[in-house]
């Protein structure tokens, strides 16, 4: 059996562009001598294409796309992701694997599993399948499955997410060889968990699995491929390249195990983020990008990711110094720029900052300090936004996870931007990200690392005069978002009891902030934006906080 997994980056609603991708593979895997190609999960429509999935004209071009390819798949079974109507009743569409033989469509794979939690809200849409599907190629009869259908394994979950298992009824069914399209999303640990819920089907029934995954990034989400084929008893026998496009043709019968990936995290927060902002920035139609630079770790790695990215001659650096700028800031900015190669431009802003002073002072007398502040970063935002109209540049805000947990950030100042890069990025792993990126060479100025965080918008203003350490921060953080622990679980973990109020307080008053946000680069197991949905007008509050 001579499969092609065709790991490819689709883009939502670009359905001659994923034609034309789909086309090409296929016409390659037959001249390969290819008995099957394998796509992934949605792959006509891209994923998630959301409420673009209620437009009749988005249904319709989806399968015209599908009858499209069918001409073009005589001697080869493919294996495709597509929308599928649902002429019966309940809701108007199915999650389907649409089977071609021999250039004929053949009744699809139906998803049985339809996931609901953080990202996911595929129950709005689809109708789950209630059968299962085996085809038969060369005498090897194949499960087709869809993403969620192997991920009903007990072992999986805390407490088991669903009723029956797609895997252990294909297994019942006599199959060789089980099939996985998916559009897995990345997350720190997804890509060694997936892996053990793959190899684990191999190892326990004693078939091959193969299972293709979406590569590419579509607005917060980033898919990283990693797709991978199995042997019976959980043998490795490929993995594919993560955060990149890869067909590749493997041989079942012929293919000898190979060793597992070395799978460093931080490598791949740090690929993810390239492929984040490379995707996002060419799908939305820029080609340039404009970040303002301070001189502290937040800007210098969001600078340093986006000249990887895209390169340094389509990145440009803005230092807006005022008063509270430290010379050691502007000499730390600079030396970035030139290390990195970017354009480089400097805008101080004292005196605009004066003549906002000298005109709001003639409303109030006694002006709070933070009022003061939090004006000079909404000048820089307007500066910014002011470059990206005249340039066509998308700007990329530089605030991290920690910063938009505590509402340590300036609506229409700092958290100007159309993407927020390191938005899901805590404090701590900042710094982790640019010490990875410093290791063959010193890119980022050593002084960056080791001078405290400090917003430079006050005389001697450090960070930690105004929150709690971020190593506690981000802690909390993990915690209270991530793992959804409650208030006293947190402390009992040896958290100070001021400090854990303190922080959750902050993180629960500031969500009418984050939803202003731009859209976040997803990269941790739950991320402010699509995957986290709480009202702003409310007034829950943890019994531990209750003040009575």
């Amino acid at each position: 059996m001579k499969i092609a997994l065709a790991q490819l980056n689709s883009t939502i609603g670009d359905f001659y562009g994923n034609f034309l991708k789909a086309r090409d593979t296929i016409k390659t895997a037959r001249e390969q001598g290819c008995d099957i190609v394998i796509f992934p999960e949605l792959f006509i429509t891209g994923y998630p294409p959301q409420d673009l999935l209620l437009k009749r004209s988005f249904i319709r071009q989806n399968l015209q796309t599908l009858n499209d390819l069918v001409e073009h798949a005589r001697g080869i079974t493919v294996l495709i992701g597509c929308v599928e109507p649902n002429e019966g009743s309940g809701r108007p569409l199915f999650n389907s694997c649409a089977i071609i033989q021999d250039g004929r469509l053949l009744h699809p794979a139906r998803k049985q599993l339809l996931p609901t939690y953080d990202v996911f809200d595929e129950d709005r849409y689809f109708e789950p399948a209630l059968e299962h599907r085996v085809i038969e190629v060369r005498g090897m009869r194949i499960g087709v499955t869809i993403c969620e259908d192997i991920w009903a394994d007990q072992d999986v979950w805390t407490k088991k997410r669903y009723h029956n298992n797609p895997v252990t009824m294909l297994i019942q069914d006599g199959i060789h060889l089980l099939v996985n399209i998916s559009a897995s999303p990345y997350s720190r640990g997804k890509i060694a968990l997936r892996d053990g819920i793959v190899r684990k089907i191999s190892a326990q029934h004693d078939v091959y699995t193969c299972m293709v995954n979406l590569v590419g990034a579509n607005d917060e989400l980033i898919f990283d491929g990693s797709s991978r084929v199995y042997g019976p008893g959980g043998q490795l026998l490929y993995a594919s390249p993560s955060f990149k496009e890869d067909v590749h043709i493997i041989e079942l019968e012929r293919a000898t195990p190979i060793s597992p990936p070395k799978l460093r995290e931080i490598e791949n927060v740090y690929r993810a983020l390239i492929l984040g902002i490379r995707d996002y920035t060419r799908k939305c139609g820029f080609s340039r990008v404009i970040i303002g630079v301070s001189g502290g770790i937040d800007s210098a790695v969001t600078l340093t990711l986006a000249c990887d990215a895209l390169g340094p001659e389509k990145v440009m650096g803005v230092f807006m110094p005022t008063r509270f700028t430290s010379q050691e800031s502007y000499e730390d900015a600079r030396e970035l720029a030139r290390n990195l190669g970017c354009h480089w431009v400097e805008i101080p802003i004292d005196s605009v900052f004066e003549c906002f002073l000298q005109r709001v002072r003639e409303v109030y007398k006694q002006p709070r300090g933070v009022t003061e502040e939090n004006l000079q970063a909404r000048i820089r935002g307007n500066i910014l936004m002011t470059l990206s109209n005249q340039y066509g540049a998308l700007v990329l805000s530089t605030g991290n996870k920690s910063e938009l947990a505590l509402g340590y950030c300036t609506l229409y100042g700092d958290m100007t931007g159309g993407l927020a890069v390191i938005g899901d990025v805590p404090k701590t792993m900042v710094y982790e990200l640019g010490q990875f990126m410093n290791e063959k060479e010193q890119r980022i100025p050593e002084r960056i690392f080791v001078k405290p965080p400090s917003a430079e918008l006050r005389e001697n203003q450090k960070d930690e005069d105004d929150i709690p350490p971020y190593a506690l921060v981000d802690q909390v953080i993990h915690m209270y978002i991530e793992q959804e622990k409650s208030v006293d679980e947190i402390i009992a973990h040896g958290i100070p009891n001021d400090t854990v109020l303190d922080i959750v307080r902050r993180i629960d008053r500031n969500e009418y902030k984050r939803r202003q946000a731009p859209p976040t680069l997803k990269v941790t197991h739950r991320a402010f934006g699509m995957g986290r949905r709480l009202p702003i007008a409310q007034r829950f509050r943890h019994d531990v906080l209750d003040e009575k």
